[in-house]
């Protein structure tokens, strides 16, 4: 009896907790940080007050559990896409297959039709209004994914100076950001002047254009 007693009761707190994560998440990204109460939580969750404070230690610290889920999730996208090209070809991947896994990685989570809705939705509130540590973002996805993509172009590419790696990462997502907003805009512009846009050509484009620039960055350093 006791054992099915813990085993209820971890179900039960399970369930408390999940609801008033979704709950939060979604009051977050359409009121914002400032803008959702614990009370709107509670009630939206049907829970009491006090259970938030129990589960996550007030507002604050559930808004930075739901920005983590979000971000873990996109770097462990981003790493195994890259520990699984490594692992191909007999330990000897092509550039092009590294970075098209890597671009692929990035832009899954920020098209996916539910996450991305949430996830846009987070960051344009989290950019209007800050409420996360500064170094969350570097801590929990930035490192962690620039050194997965630091010893895999140092194996890939052995004459590429390494200090412009940060460079080549940066630029690649800075292009894939471009990609999605663009994107964005085509959707919300009927106009048959437009060329029709295809998010699998886009990709492709940058992971050649980026392939080709990380070559010269090669043929520079043995000249």
């Amino acid at each position: 009896m006791v054992s099915q007693d813990k085993k209820s009761n971890g179900s039960t707190d399970k369930g408390v907790r999940d609801r008033l994560f979704d709950s939060a998440e979604e009051l977050f990204c359409e009121q914002g940080f400032e803008g959702t109460s614990v009370r709107d939580i509670a009630a939206s969750a049907k829970c009491n007050i006090a259970s938030l404070n129990y589960y996550f230690g007030g507002k604050e610290k559930l808004y930075h559990k739901i920005w983590r889920r979000h971000l873990i999730t996109m770097r462990d996208a981003r790493i195994a896409g890259i520990n699984k090209v490594m692992s191909q070809n007999s330990g000897k991947p092509k550039l092009e297959d590294l970075l098209r896994s890597f671009a692929e990685a990035f832009i899954g989570p920020l098209v996916d039709e539910n996450e991305a809705r949430r996830l846009n939705k987070l960051m344009a509130r989290e950019w209007i209004d800050n409420h996360l540590p500064v170094n969350m973002f570097l801590e929990d996805i930035m490192i962690p994914t620039l050194n997965a993509m630091r010893s895999a172009l140092v194996r890939i590419c052995p004459g590429l100076d390494e200090s412009k790696i940060p460079f080549v990462v940066i630029s690649i997502v800075g292009q894939l950001l471009h990609v999605l907003h663009v994107k964005a805009i085509f959707q919300q512009i009927d106009n048959t002047a437009l060329p029709k846009f295809d998010l699998a050509q886009a990709i492709d484009h940058v992971v050649k254009f980026s392939t080709a620039g990380i070559k010269v960055y090669i043929e520079e350093k043995s000249e």
